[in-house]
């Protein structure tokens, strides 16, 4: 092997808020790949066959166990990706609540249900597939995981995750959790590996689906993959998100959420407000709002409760924000708080504010991952819309108008996924999450989340009799004839 292929098996966990290398791993060998890979298939013919009760069981212990070692757990991903302390937290608390939920509603989500027809009976039952791969982000990087791992585990399957090289250690963390809590061996795997040998994976006939959550064109390769290999998979990816605001909206309100969704994660969720469409009677009050909301927010240690807005998750991430910046007011846009990086150690950027800005712009056109808002005004409200679809994207939009019945009829013209309406878009379990456009497909969360992953099997005992021949029209010579 070559040397160069020897240095890229290393995986390495540094801190972002430092740039300290705090743990080293070595990828898994492909024999090692293949011993996961078969306990996964083994594991999975006894997990089809446990029942609900015992399934779930066992992911309210996780839950529980989770809820008792969030201190560790949040210190973990702090130091791993930079997300501050008390929102690491959340994020965990976020992902007892994913275990809770669907042991709490699998069985709603798939008992068999019963179809009308002539046969004696006739019904659809969801089976599971078999050990689905997932390709997961470092931005949350437990909830992430639990959104999907709870779904496909109370349905039947058994995962096998591929996390971010960057929160290797959340990843063994994760896997740590579900074992302690008792779940059988082979359930739940994690796999280090680089991206390139994520392919084979794809590939190998034991593996029954694919979902990924990351960037547009991570998720292009590994469709392209799972498309080749005719197997089922999810994309949850990239966003650029609308925050349209009209000129009879809440306008305090709106800029303290703008901010709250713009900074939450240090600006490194693909759900968040990122493109802030303003009708032009309230643009001035919201931007001196929004800007006073954003300057206010303190940034710093992420081990500090006291911080809201840390480092970015990787030193490239600031290299590519702050191309997007400096080209977008270059061609015009108006900064009006931050717009640098923030000297010293760590991948830190100033909380930023760009005003004037033009679809055209980076800003606009491509997804920003950090603590960066734009902001384009509109003539109104059709124009608001116009500017809201004019992205490559269709993840999630937020409307904020005094309007209710208005904004219901606009929100049908959104092209996104979500549409939340004089609120910040929020990932709830009881809700479907996911986006169209190259924002992806499928969808996580609630009854379409966990039927992602089953065979839709329909089941008809006794034969159709002859009222299956009902609104059938009967056919003529000629048309016998001609098929």
């Amino acid at each position: 092997m070559a040397e160069q292929d020897l240095l890229s098996d290393q995986i390495l966990s540094v801190n972002p808020a430092t740039g300290e290398v705090v743990a080293r791993f070595e990828a898994h060998t492909p024999e090692q790949v293949e011993e996961a890979v078969a306990q996964s298939v083994a594991a999975f013919r006894d997990w089809r066959d446990r029942t609900l009760d015992e399934r779930g069981g066992l992911l309210y212990a996780a839950a529980e166990l989770l809820r008792q070692r969030t201190d560790s757990y949040a210190r973990l991903v702090t130091e791993e990706m930079g997300k501050p302390i008390s929102q690491a937290k959340v994020e965990l608390a976020r992902c007892a609540g994913h275990f809770d939920f669907y042991a709490d509603h699998a069985a709603g989500y798939l008992g068999d249900e019963p179809v009308a027809t002539s046969a004696e009976r006739s019904f659809i039952r969801y089976e599971p597939l078999g050990p689905v791969l997932a390709v997961m982000p470092w931005n949350f990087p437990f909830s992430q995981v639990s959104r999907f791992a709870a779904a496909a585990m109370m349905a039947g399957n058994t995962c096998l995750l591929k996390h971010a090289s960057n929160v290797s250690r959340c990843a063994l963390a994760i896997e740590e959790l579900l074992t302690d809590a008792g779940l059988p061996p082979g359930v739940f795997r994690t796999l280090l590996l680089p991206a390139r040998r994520v392919r084979p994976l794809i590939e190998d006939p034991r593996i029954r689906a694919v979902t990924v959550t990351g960037s547009s064109e991570a998720g292009a390769q590994i469709a392209a993959a799972a498309g080749g290999a005719l197997k089922k998979c999810v994309l949850e990816l990239g966003g650029s998100d609308p925050f349209v605001v009209l000129a009879d909206a809440d306008i305090p309100r709106a800029a303290a959420a703008a901010a709250q969704t713009r900074l939450s994660n240090s600006g490194q969720a693909c759900a968040a407000g990122k493109r802030f469409i303003v009708e032009r009677p309230a643009a001035r009050d919201f931007e001196d709002m929004f800007a006073r909301a954003i300057a206010g927010r303190k940034v710093g240690d992420p081990l500090d409760p006291a911080t809201d807005v840390g480092p970015l998750a990787r030193a490239d991430l600031v290299d590519v924000l702050d191309r997007q910046v400096a080209e977008s007011v270059a061609m015009g846009a108006r900064v009006v708080t931050g717009g640098r990086r923030r000297p010293g150690p760590g991948n830190y950027y100033e909380p930023t504010l760009l005003a004037d800005c033009t679809p055209r712009m980076p800003v606009l056109r491509e997804e920003t991952f950090g603590p960066v808002a734009a902001m384009v005004p509109a003539a109104g409200a059709d124009e608001a819309i116009e500017l809201a679809n004019d992205t490559p994207y269709g993840l999630a939009a937020s409307i904020w108008t005094g309007d209710l019945e208005l904004a219901g009829t606009l929100a049908r013209r959104v092209e996104a996924g979500s549409v939340f309406i004089n609120g910040v878009v929020a990932s709830d379990p009881r809700v479907p999450f996911g986006g169209l456009k190259r924002s992806g497909f499928g969808r996580e969360n609630g009854q379409f989340g966990i039927r992602e992953f089953v065979n839709v099997q329909a089941v008809v005992v006794g034969g159709y009799g002859a009222r299956s021949q009902v609104g059938r029209q009967p056919e003529s010579d000629s048309t016998r004839r001609n098929t």
